[in-house]
This record gives structure tokens, C-alpha cells and sequence, in this order.
């Protein structure tokens, strides 16, 4: 059973001005018309529901003269990071895109753990970008996979992402040098979501890197590979053995250069584990 992102529903863009939230809109155009989205930029200040009101309207009335999209805004009193779960889930959004800035921003403006926070509790699947290049297109989409029943449940929408865009599929799983065991049972399942993914239609390349640092080979396989996007699971509670455990993930999203889209797990996982 796979998810997908969910179509005619909407696209929510949190803003704070910077060059890197501004350039999250542009790139969610295309994205919007194939999910038939409404985009939604949301601004949020601590002091007031009324600033850069006039902003915000220019904004929304770029968007529909540029892309023909339907648009609005909301401009809200509070933090950002806290309040775009609950918007979205009380919205039905699809999707969140949101641009971060620089790592060094990052770090210490918001601390990490406000990003990685409001990534975990998001009722559908993010988009972060941190690159100041417009990427409107998209050629090859990476997705690396491990053995976990959770690694497979994103494949779904890397498949309706790659159909959309006309997008290869590099799917790369990273093993530690000194696991054989662990590379063995790899290859069979590789080659059995390969096949899946190649019966459906979409080109499809797979790769396995052996590696420590598994964020680090992730980040650079994308990098020399031209990939546009990554797309990983956020995984909640991990087994020891795992690779791609939520700190891993964290890790990606900090460093990568490249748009990362988190998925978080179907329900039904978290509901046995008695976290919600």
C-alpha cells in the first residue's frame, strides 16, 4: 500500500521574505498544476495578523498573473515553525514547500530542532529547499531505500512525482563497509522495487554505496548524479541496524543542496507503536 500526494487540494508556502522563501513559490508552480493546488502563503509574525499585509497581497497577485494558479494568503500572530501543523491539517494541504536558508540561519536562528520538529508532526509530506537556483524542472528524482517496511510506503509518490515531470527514479541504498549480510538481502528487494517502479512505466537506475556516513554519501551521490529531488522517509522509532534513521534524515535536510521532500509514515504504523 502506497501513499500519494493528494490532488485538487492545496499547497501551503510558509514565507518570512527571504530571497529563499520567495523562490520555495516560484518552484511550486509546476508542482501545483499537476496536483491541480490551490497555493496558500502563509506569514506569520509574533507581534501582529496585520503585518506586510500589502506584501502579502502583492504576492498572492504574482502568483495568478504568473501562473495562472489559484492563490491566496494568510498572515498570522505567533511562530511560524508552531503554527504550520495545525494550519495545514485544519486546510487538508497536500503539501508543504517551504524554503530554508542557509545552514548557518538555520543552526542558530531557529535551532534545528524547530525544523526537524514541525517535519516529524506534518500531517502530509514537505518539500525544503535551500538552494538559491530555480529549479522548475525535474529530470531525476533519488530515493534511497533501506529494508524497512516504512522505506518502501514512499514509493507511491516518488512513482506519481516521476510521471509527472517525466522524471528517472535513482534509487540508492547505503550500506556500512563491513555489513555483507545486510548488502546481500539488499540487492533481491533493489531489484524487486526497480522492477515495480520499471513496470509502471518510469525509467529507473539503482545504486548501492557503501558508507559510514550515510547522509554525507546520500547528499553527494545527488550532487554528482544531477538529481532534483530527494525523497526519504522520516522514520519515528528505528530499530538498531537501520540506516536512515530520523537523525539521518535531519541530517540530509540540513546539508542538502538539493530540494528534499519528507514523507512521513502511514498512520497505521504509528497507532501500534502507541506514539501519535
Amino acid at each position: 500500500i502506497f501513499m500519494l500526494i493528494k490532488e485538487n487540494s492545496s499547497i501551503l508556502i510558509p514565507i518570512d521574505f527571504s530571497k529563499q522563501s520567495l523562490i520555495a513559490i516560484e518552484q511550486s508552480y509546476n508542482l501545483a498544476k499537476f496536483t491541480k493546488s490551490k497555493i496558500i502563503v502563509m506569514h506569520a509574525s509574533p507581534n501582529s495578523n496585520h503585518e506586510h499585509q500589502k506584501d502579502l497581497e502583492e504576492i498572492v497577485a504574482n502568483i495568478k498573473k504568473d501562473s495562472g494558479l489559484e492563490a491566496e494568503f494568510l498572515n498570522l500572530k505567533g511562530d511560524i515553525y508552531e503554527l504550520i501543523d495545525p494550519k495545514a491539517e485544519e486546510l487538508g494541504c497536500a503539501l508543504i514547500v517551504i524554503g530554508l536558508d542557509t545552514q548557518v540561519r538555520f543552526r542558530s536562528f531557529l535551532g534545528a530542532t524547530n525544523v526537524s520538529k514541525f517535519i516529524k508532526n506534518a500531517p502530509c509530506p514537505v518539500i525544503t529547499m535551500r538552494s538559491k537556483d530555480n529549479r522548475n524542472s525535474c529530470a531525476n528524482i533519488l530515493m534511497p531505500i533501506d529494508l524497512s517496511a516504512q522505506s518502501r510506503e514512499k514509493v507511491g509518490i516518488v512513482v506519481q512525482l516521476a510521471k509527472y515531470y517525466n522524471a528517472t527514479i535513482k534509487i540508492v541504498s547505503v550500506f556500512s563497509p563491513s555489513d555483507e549480510k545486510y548488502e546481500n538481502e539488499l540487492l533481491p528487494y533493489l531489484n524487486q522495487v526497480k522492477k515495480y517502479i520499471k513496470d509502471r512505466g518510469v525509467a529507473c537506475t539503482n545504486k548501492s554505496i557503501p558508507s559510514n556516513s550515510p547522509a554525507e554519501a546520500i547528499v553527494a551521490y545527488a550532487n554528482n548524479n544531477d538529481c532534483d529531488l530527494i525523497v526519504l522517509m522520516n522514520k519515528r522509532d528505528l530499530s538498531i541496524g537501520e540506516m536512515f534513521g530520523g537523525a539521518i534524515s535531519t541530517k540530509i535536510i540540513e546539508t542538502s543542496n538539493v530540494p528534499v521532500l519528507t514523507v512521513n509514515p502511514m498512520k497505521r504504523e504509528s497507532i501500534s507503536t502507541g506514539i501519535h
